[in-house]
């Protein structure tokens, strides 16, 4: 008897007289590369440095687009905003030590944003190895071990013959939901050591689904059936399995209102009736999702931005679908489904109940209740300024544009109050809340889809983490306009030790002139005024190749409602 799993693809003479000739002059480099081209990627970031030039410079030899940035925290960001908008494991190849650690803070941003990165570094050479101190440049104890609390998976490999299957695995764990990223190290030795290995010529790109539990899906389809006041929060997840159709058919089915999360943002159309855009942070928002008797969480831990600061207490039923298994039920009792959304939210729409049995015609007036008192909270503290910045940002937007904010005032407001017109168009780097995420994310983009122009938009202070690649933006002719809100100093850290100790300490900044900058790296500089923001940024925009729009203003944040 003959099982599928016994198949085996025989090779093809051609194929038997490749691997029996390889070409001359390969290295453990060529492994790397050729196993990355073999699973489908065709762009990789990074930063060369000494131990790692065994893949350096077997990337001459591929076919692989090499996209290199300044600061390796910066092409970890670059490489996150790739892997976000294609949904491919995005290669970042490091150096051993100092190279590899630079990238720990943009490779905790991807594992909260659960976006697929593919980090490859060096290491000292297999002799040093095992925790001895031989005194190798870049020497760590054990480098691993400083990845693994911010990774999904670990692979180490010693010899040439264990490359392309660790890369293989690596990869298919960065795409196994919840995506994420990855770390794989190989010794230099390894990397430069001549190889007979035959040429890798493919690999198994496809991770497994995860399902949802039939008896889960059915008591969760019965409770929202039968629910009077359901709600539903929709998260990154929603948005990471493309599953925002899906999420729109199931709320419509409901007539049930919908509110996204920071990381959610466009997984719902924003003017729909039972939109709730984004307000979560918002007590009138809390308070109606407090008040649902069933609410379907999909995507979402309900961490601190999700729930507003930990505030919100549900009264009802809550259902949670999460793909992160340590997300579920982590801050609320629930029906939890381990599963991707999309799959979940197939098998509810299969099993939910007509909609003709229950209308629930008074659901679009509740969600229009809800957002004229959040308005009118927002009217009543005097906050034109910020409205009218963010409005003409959207309006120099194109639709299908995507932007990247960086941790400043102006995306604090663009979690709540902005429209990004679509799914997996607007990110943020409030997954780990890390500075200086904006621009060089912004260049990934770029990078994945030179057919748009790209949004990046920082604080001057954040703006001061990612100058550098000015350089990166104008070597590879970024299609990224980058607008900077200069308030001299960290506008939002200034807010809060005002509020909370009555004057701002170490928040004050020297900055450059942002403009002369740019247009000495021969970048388009241009300094803009709230009353010509939108045409300047739609100028800058509509005009192919990098640039910058610096606008000089003091934001304020709108008040929070969870402190009261």
């Amino acid at each position: 008897m003959t099982h599928d799993h016994d198949l085996v693809l025989r090779p093809t003479q051609a194929q038997i007289a490749a691997a029996l000739n390889p070409p001359a002059g390969r290295n453990g480099g060529d492994l790397v590369v050729e196993t990355l081209a073999g699973l489908g990627a065709t762009t990789v970031f990074g930063l060369p440095g000494q131990h790692a030039l065994g893949m350096f410079d077997a990337l001459r030899r591929s076919s692989l687009r090499y996209i290199g940035l300044r600061v390796e925290n910066n092409a970890g960001f670059a490489a996150d905003a790739y892997g976000r908008i294609t949904g491919e494991a995005a290669p970042l190849l490091l150096s051993t030590g100092p190279g590899a650690l630079t990238s720990l803070a943009a490779l905790q941003e991807a594992a909260a944003a659960s976006a697929p990165v593919l980090a490859i570094s060096s290491q000292i050479p297999t002799a040093g190895l095992g925790g001895g101190r031989h005194g190798y440049l870049h020497e760590l104890p054990d480098q691993a071990a400083s990845f693994r609390g911010v990774v999904k998976s670990v692979h180490t490999v010693r010899t040439q013959s264990q490359i392309p299957s660790a890369i293989e695995a690596a990869w298919k764990s960065a795409l196994t939901v919840p995506h994420g990223p990855v770390w794989v190290e190989i010794p230099q030795d390894v990397l430069l050591a001549q190889t007979l290995i035959p040429v890798v010529t493919g690999g198994d790109a496809f991770p497994e689904e995860l399902p949802p539990r039939p008896e889960l899906t059915a008591v969760a389809a019965d409770l929202l059936s039968k629910a009077a006041r359901p709600a539903i929060i929709a998260g990154g997840g929603v948005v990471r399995s493309d599953a925002s159709g899906k999420l729109r058919q199931l709320a419509e089915l409901l007539r049930a209102p919908v509110v996204t999360t920071p990381g959610g943002k466009g997984a719902f159309p924003w003017t729909h009736p039972l939109s709730l855009q984004s307000w979560i942070e918002d007590r009138h928002t809390t308070d109606f999702l407090e008040d649902a008797d069933v609410l379907l969480v999909v995507g979402s831990g309900l961490g601190e931005l999700s729930s507003n600061y930990h505030t919100f207490k549900p009264r009802g039923r809550v259902i949670q679908i999460e793909a992160d298994l340590g997300k579920l039920e982590s801050n609320h009792p629930a029906l939890g489904i381990h599963a991707d959304a999309r799959l979940a939210l197939q098998a509810l729409l299969e099993t939910v109940e007509p909609v003709a049995e229950r209308a629930r015609p008074e659901a679009a007036e509740r969600v229009r209740e809800v957002l004229t008192k959040v308005a009118d909270r927002i009217a009543a503290q005097e906050l034109t300024l910020e409205q009218e910045v963010l409005a003409s940002v959207r309006k120099a937007l194109p639709a299908d544009s995507p932007s990247f904010w960086d941790m400043t005032i102006l995306a604090y407001w663009a979690w709540s109050a902005f429209d990004a017109k679509g799914p997996n168009h607007m990110h943020s780097a409030q997954g780990a809340g890390g500075l200086g995420y904006g621009f060089p994310a912004a260049l990934g983009a770029a990078a994945a889809d030179p057919t748009r122009p790209v949004l990046a938009v920082s604080g001057d202070g954040g703006a001061l983490y990612s100058i550098a690649e000015l350089a990166t933006a104008r070597q590879y002719d970024l299609n990224v306009t980058w607008l900077i809100v200069d308030d001299g100093g960290y506008g939002i850290l200034r807010e809060y030790m005002t509020d909370a100790f009555g004057e701002p300490t170490a928040t004050e900044l020297t900055c450059p002139d942002y403009v002369a900058l740019a247009e000495s790296f021969g970048v388009p500089g241009v300094r803009t005024s709230p009353q010509t923001l939108e045409a300047d940024l739609t100028k800058a925009l509509s005009t192919p190749g990098p640039s910058v729009v610096l606008l000089p203003a003091v934001l304020r944040m709108f008040a929070p409602t969870h402190l009261t």
